[in-house]
C-alpha cells in the first residue's frame, strides 16, 4: 500500500465512523427539516437536508486536504471546527424549517449546538468563533430560553 492509499484508507475509516454525527451537527446548524434527519435514522440521515450535506462535504474536503497534520490530533474536532466556520460564513443562506432552531439567530444556533449539543466548553467555543466567552454564554443562554419559550407555546 503506497502513502496516498494509506492516507485515503485512514480518512475513509474516519468518515465511516464520524459522518453520521457530523451530519447531525450540520442539520442542527442549518435547522433544515427533512425525512431521516434525526439521530438513529440510519443511512438516510439528512437525506432531505441539502444545505447540511453541502456544509459537511466542504468540511470533510478541507479535513482531507489537511489530513497529514490533522490525523495525529482529533480529526472529529477539526472537522467540526471547519463545519462551524463554514456555517458562520454562510449562515444567511439557511432559513431552516418550521422548527424552534430555525427561529434562533445564526450565532445563537451556533453557540447552542457547540456548547449544549456537542459539549464544547464555552471558552473553547469562544476561541474557535473569535468571540469573547461572555458573548458565547449570553448567546447560549438566550438560545436555551428561546427554545424553552417555544416549547411552552407549542
Amino acid at each position: 500500500m503506497d502513502h496516498r492509499s494509506g492516507r485515503r484508507a485512514e480518512f475513509e475509516a474516519f468518515v465511516a465512523g464520524a459522518a453520521g454525527r457530523l451530519l447531525h451537527v450540520a442539520v442542527l446548524l442549518t435547522a433544515e427539516s427533512g425525512a431521516g434527519a434525526g439521530p438513529g435514522a440510519g443511512s438516510g440521515a439528512g437525506s432531505g437536508c441539502p444545505g447540511a450535506r453541502r456544509l459537511l462535504a466542504g468540511a470533510l474536503a478541507r479535513t482531507y486536504a489537511d489530513w497529514r497534520r490533522v490525523r495525529g490530533d482529533d480529526p472529529y474536532d477539526h472537522t467540526r471546527r471547519e463545519l462551524c466556520a463554514a456555517y458562520a460564513r454562510t449562515a444567511r443562506r439557511y432559513r431552516g424549517g418550521p422548527g424552534v432552531l430555525a427561529r434562533l439567530a445564526p450565532q445563537e444556533r451556533l453557540a447552542l449546538v457547540l456548547c449544549v449539543h456537542e459539549g464544547v466548553p464555552e471558552e473553547v467555543a469562544a476561541a474557535q468563533l473569535g468571540l469573547p466567552a461572555d458573548r458565547i454564554r449570553a448567546l447560549t443562554a438566550r438560545a436555551v430560553a428561546a427554545i424553552r419559550t417555544g416549547r411552552e407555546a407549542a
